[in-house]
């Protein structure tokens, strides 16, 4: 429609991306830079353009600058990180055990639970087809489920979804298009039966329950095959005073890192997000701001975390350029 001038693009005047690390990492990065660069698009300066995500990695902020002006970086919470409203719990389950693990957890969830209705099940899989295979098997073992994935039509997953949300099917059996951008309210419990190979998809993953200031419950099956993601496992779960298993504790200190490396990757203060530019901390206030930023356009902007309500459990902004105070307290979904 753009490219045959049936819309113009020269009078907007904000532009967001939700889950704009997602946006510009896993190849949307051309599309939208044509967009925003190549279809007469007001510049930064003269547009407010905001980015927001629960994790933004130090390479996707690189390409997120060239889309914004003396921007300010805004954290609520720790970036990347989850938030203790989520009782995490992990559980050593073989790859041959995870099936009757899980039906035992649900059938106890289901003994234990108040209305079914009012408190959904999210389970994560690494595979479509595990996603399907999955689903099949809990409908033969008496538990109401269906399964969503990328292979399943528009309209399969539209009606997975109400079924879902309604509670006709209280167990909803998905892959990672369900990690994001799915906000469901009753969802009282995660379970990672796959965990992912990063720990950006587990945080995304376990943030569809504990929303909007409701306490959840995300569970993950852990065998050898997950070992990488032991160490950035352990420390999420510190960050967020979790109770973290002994087992997993020594599975953490003689691996590396999914990344590859042995240092940390949530540094900082209490905040834990950090601007890649080298970001100025507030000590005591929970508050800071870029050092790249007008000084006096810093001070204005530091906000405390408890100021945004966000769907997510925690998520990080991009704002330029400074109109931000035109802008109140933002709500998030």
């Amino acid at each position: 429609m753009i490219e045959k001038s049936r819309v113009s693009l020269q009078a907007v005047k904000y532009l967001a991306l939700d889950e704009a690390d997602r946006m510009l990492d896993m190849g949307f990065e051309p599309q939208v830079r044509k967009i925003v660069q190549k279809m007469k698009m007001p510049p930064p300066g003269r547009r407010q353009t905001m980015l927001f995500s629960a994790t933004f990695p130090t390479e996707i902020q690189r390409l997120a600058s060239d889309f914004l002006s003396n921007y300010i970086f805004l954290a609520a919470g720790k970036v990347g990180s989850s938030t203790d409203l989520i009782v995490q719990k992990v559980e050593f389950v073989p790859d041959t055990d995870k099936k009757d693990h899980l039906l035992n957890l649900l059938h106890a969830q289901h003994s234990n639970q108040m209305d079914a209705k009012l408190a959904l099940t999210l389970i994560f899989v690494e595979t479509k087809r595990g996603a399907d295979t999955l689903e099949r098997w809990l409908v033969r073992s008496g538990i109401p489920s269906i399964a969503i994935h990328g292979d399943k039509m528009q309209f399969e997953r539209e009606r997975a979804l109400k079924s879902f949300k309604s509670g006709q099917t209280p167990v909803l059996v998905a892959t990672d298009v369900a990690a994001r951008g799915l906000d469901v309210p009753n969802v009282a419990h995660v379970i990672n039966f796959d965990l992912p190979r990063n720990i950006d998809d587990y945080v995304h993953r376990i943030g569809r329950t504990g929303r909007a200031g409701k306490s959840g419950l995300a569970t993950a099956f852990f065998n050898d095959k997950n070992v990488p993601l032991a160490k950035d496992l352990v420390e999420l779960m510190q960050g967020a005073n979790q109770e973290i298993p002994n087992w997993l504790s020594e599975y953490a200190e003689t691996c590396y890192s999914s990344d590859g490396a042995r240092t940390s990757r949530y540094v900082g203060s209490k905040f834990g997000g950090y601007d890649y530019r080298s970001v100025s901390f507030h000590s005591g206030s929970g508050n800071y701001s870029s050092q790249f930023a007008d000084t006096e356009d810093a001070t204005h902007y530091a906000v405390s975390a408890s100021a945004f309500t966000y769907g997510a459990p925690f998520a990080a902004g991009c704002y330029g350029p400074s109109e931000m105070d035109s802008f109140p307290a933002a709500s998030y979904r």
